[in-house]
């Protein structure tokens, strides 16, 4: 079960000669909406330009998790895209499977140590070779508010957690809903990771999700994260439960909400 391309990304063809590795290019991504889709048409253009043939293998939903089932099942069965969208840490667990393409020529070729920085650029190797290309770099912790509906609250937007609840107080007996949610388990672990590097700041996150530390894990900056995703919870509507990320920002640029936990992803929708 090899797949030899995979990773070998979306920029990747577009860097090399096309005389060299012209040929149609089929690539797996999740892309589907919005600026997303613009994005991945630029890609597409760049690569067409080299003179290859972009094949389009777009999986819509959960955030990239129905891509990555639907790329599991394309290797598993040989048959594996020659390219695939997949997330930085996921790319290691791809690379001890002994599935991805060694690009490190093409690397070379473009500079990209220089070029990238190092908390990049090691996301993209294993094992010291580059296997992946970046394509988007997502920051998770933004909280995006409709000025009209805090305006119209009297609420001021948040710098502390303490000014956060007072805020969704008002928004709330304004009748306004004070955060949009989806419901989803991608976007719940949005939430939850803002949540956490909020509370415990950027050494605990460190510690806590990356390097995996038990007793940072176990510890009482742990039990606040969650005290204080319960007390959020409270101000997210019943309605919640399996809404698509896309409705949940729009319900904030309608003024039906007044805020919403996501990425800059939900910036391409605004």
């Amino acid at each position: 079960m090899k797949l030899k391309h995979l990773t070998a990304a979306v920029l990747a063809a577009s860097l090399l000669p096309a005389a060299a590795f012209a040929g149609d290019v089929e690539v797996l991504h999740w892309w589907t909406s919005g600026g997303e889709a613009k994005s991945a048409a630029e890609l597409k253009k760049m690569m067409t330009a080299k003179g290859h043939t972009w094949k389009d293998f777009a999986v819509a939903g959960g955030g990239g998790d129905n891509a990555m089932t639907a790329l599991k099942t394309r290797v598993v069965s040989g048959n594996p895209p020659t390219a695939a969208q997949i997330k930085g840490p996921a790319i290691q667990e791809w690379g001890a499977e002994g599935v991805l393409a060694d690009i490190d020529a093409v690397a070379k070729a473009g500079n990209w140590d220089k070029q990238l920085p190092t908390v990049v650029s090691n996301v993209m190797k294993y094992k010291g070779k580059y296997v992946a290309a970046p394509v988007n770099v997502h920051r998770v912790n933004w909280l995006w508010v409709n000025p009209e509906a805090f305006k119209k609250a009297g609420a001021t937007v948040p710098k502390t957690w303490p000014e956060f609840f007072a805020a969704a107080d008002k928004l709330q007996k304004a009748g306004i809903q004070p955060i949009a949610h989806g419901g989803q388990p991608w976007q719940d672990a949005t939430l939850f990771e803002s949540v956490a590097l909020g509370v415990g700041g950027a050494d605990y996150y460190n510690k806590a999700f990356v390097k995996l530390d038990k007793a940072t894990v176990g510890g009482a900056t742990t039990v606040k994260v969650f005290e204080t995703m319960a007390k959020i919870k409270t101000y997210i509507d019943k309605g919640a439960a399996g809404r698509d990320w896309n409705l949940a920002t729009a319900m904030v640029i309608n003024g039906k909400a007044g805020m919403h936990f996501m990425g800059e992803i939900g910036r391409a929708h605004v």
